[in-house]
Parts: C-alpha cells; structure tokens; sequence
C-alpha cells in the first residue's frame, strides 16, 4: 500500500476545515489595528500610521524525534528561528525579536543547550534578538524523552512596503528558489517510513543518497532573508510565498487573488535534493502526494511582474517555474 500522509497520522485537510471552522469567531477578537484576516504567513498589526508589525508562530513538527534520535540537537533551534523568519520575511517585513516556548517530558540539560545554541546561532545570522521563552517540565503529558519547540516572531514593515500577493496578476512570472532538503515539513511521513516500516538506524550510511540518513534528514530550514531583502530593493515583486506544510499547492494558493491560478511546471524545479526520490521510492508514494506532503526543492515561491529579472544572490538558486493566469474558480495551483 502507498504510503500517505494522512496514514502517517497528520491529516491536513482535517486540520483545515477544523480551523475554517472558528476561522469567523477568531475574527471576533480583531480591532481596527489588525490588518489581515488569519491565512498569510503573518498576522498584521498597525501600530502607527506608516509601520507595522508582522508575527508568526510555528513549531519544528516531528522533526524533533530525528533530533533526539540522533541525538543531536543544534538543528533544532535553528530550524525554528529560520521558519519563523521566512514567514514574516514573505510580507517583507524586517525581523526584530524572537520568544521561544520548550517542553520536555524530564529535563534534558544536554538537549536544551544545544536547542538554545542552535537558536542563538540563527538569531545572530539573521540579525534577531532572542529575548525571552519559556522552558516546561511535564512528565505525564510527553513520553519518556520526548519534547517539543515552538517560536514566536515579531518583525516589522512599512505599511506601503508590505507584500501580500495582492497585486498579482494575469501573466506575472512565478519563480523558485530552492530547498537544501525537507527543512520542517513531512517528518511524520518519514519518521514512520525510515524508522517503523523500514527499521533503519538514524546513523545508517544509504548509497543512494551518499551519504547517512542523518546528514540527509537533519539540514537546517534555510532562511530566504537576505536574499528576499536582496529581491525587494527594485520594485516588480508582488508575493512570496515560504513552502511549508502543504508543500506548494497550498501555500501559493495564500498569496493568489481570486480568479487567478499559478501553472508551475515541475520539470523546471532546477535540482530536487535526491532524499525525496529516495523516500518516493521507499514508500512507494505516488508523485501527487510528494507534492502535497514535501517542498519538493522548492523552499520559496516568488511572483513577480513579467518584466522582472530577479538577480541572484550568493548562496541561493532561483529558476523560472512559471506564470499567473486567469482561472474560472477560485485561486488555485496547477503542477503540470
């Protein structure tokens, strides 16, 4: 049988109609500050006439039982200070504080160390200031060893600099930036595969990645912040989109207008990092789910106007992958 992520335990669609569900209450709470409904990478939040605040918040998922499988947990605090960074750089807004919340079943001084390091480490290369979380003790609630990381970042914008995918149009280009990997997404499906399924060992050596399951599993989530502050000194660019949960389809869809419909082609995805054949290949995953449950490569969306040429900038790869055009429905993503 195919594996799924949905047999792996995470059902995103659920998890969707849950949240459309009070999406109508949540809008209760708003005032005259809040800028955007929930479902952009941020929230929004005025707090002058010209400036405003830009937050997310987001956990590191499933990735975290690699990490304390390995043993091994640097990547951890890395992953979420970058995660939370690109959902606010997508609006580009400019980060300026990170408050981290960590839970552990018992104490792990080891563990919490390097969390916080790899935090520190990321905080400082995107020049965020970590000042302040919360660190849980909760035995009965995890199991023995097990733990979990979540962030919260706060950034900030000029109101008439925010990018928000509104201004997207009929024959605007749609371009890529690629991924070094999984980055934050689709470890349940792994974690079920590699480890129940298969019975690998986390320091396994694969010849078909060259490399072990460790070093291929645990690359850091890779922050587009310099490089979309790079992009945005020219005008022309009018959404970002970061692939996350969803992979693609769902998170292009966040910055599309009604009516209009991204054609990406994916034989233009300049080079997908060989862990997800491999884990295609494994599961026997049919190429549709892949592209619902991974990155694929692409880390970054960008829909800019058709006579923009994005620049490259050190340490990133952009490719074309294609155009807006008009759509009959609703805003919608088409893999071809």
């Amino acid at each position: 049988m195919s594996l799924t992520y949905k047999r792996s335990g995470v059902d995103i669609t659920l998890a969707g109609r849950s949240l459309k569900s009070v999406k109508r209450s949540i809008g209760t709470t708003f005032n005259k500050n809040v800028l955007t409904p929930i479902g952009k990478f941020g929230g929004f939040f005025q707090i002058s006439k010209d400036k405003v605040l830009v937050s997310s918040i987001d956990g590191v998922g499933t990735k975290i039982k690699l990490a304390a499988l390995a043993d091994d947990y640097d990547v951890i605090g890395q992953d979420i200070v970058n995660h939370g960074v690109n959902d606010i750089a997508v609006h580009n807004a400019t980060p300026l504080f990170f408050l981290d919340y960590i839970a552990m079943e018992k104490l792990n001084p080891k563990a919490l160390k390097q969390i916080i390091q790899g935090m520190i480490k990321a905080c400082r290369q995107n020049n965020v200031a970590l000042i302040g979380g919360e660190t849980a003790e909760m035995p009965g609630i995890y199991r023995t060893g097990m733990y979990d990381v979540a962030g919260c970042m706060v950034g900030i914008v000029d109101k008439d600099r925010v990018i928000d995918g509104k201004t997207i149009k009929a024959g605007d280009r749609v371009y890529g930036v690629a991924s070094n990997g999984l980055h934050t997404n689709g470890f349940s499906m792994v974690n079920r595969l590699f480890f129940q399924i298969k019975k690998y060992k986390i320091d396994q050596y694969i010849p078909f990645l060259k490399s072990t399951l460790k070093k291929a599993l645990l690359r850091p989530h890779l922050s587009y912040l310099k490089l979309i502050k790079h992009l945005t000194k020219r005008t022309g660019i009018k959404g970002f989109a970061h692939i996350t949960g969803g992979g693609i389809i769902d998170n292009t869809v966040r910055i599309l207008p009604d009516g209009l419909k991204a054609v990406i082609h994916k034989i233009k995805i300049k080079r997908i990092p060989v862990i997800f054949p491999f884990i295609q290949k494994e599961g026997s995953i049919k190429e549709e789910e892949m592209y619902k449950t991974f990155n694929m490569g692409v880390g970054l969306i960008i829909v800019a106007d058709k006579n923009y040429i994005p620049h490259s900038y050190p340490g990133y790869s952009l490719f074309p992958l294609g155009d807006i055009q008009q759509s009959s429905g609703k805003a919608r993503v088409r893999l071809i």
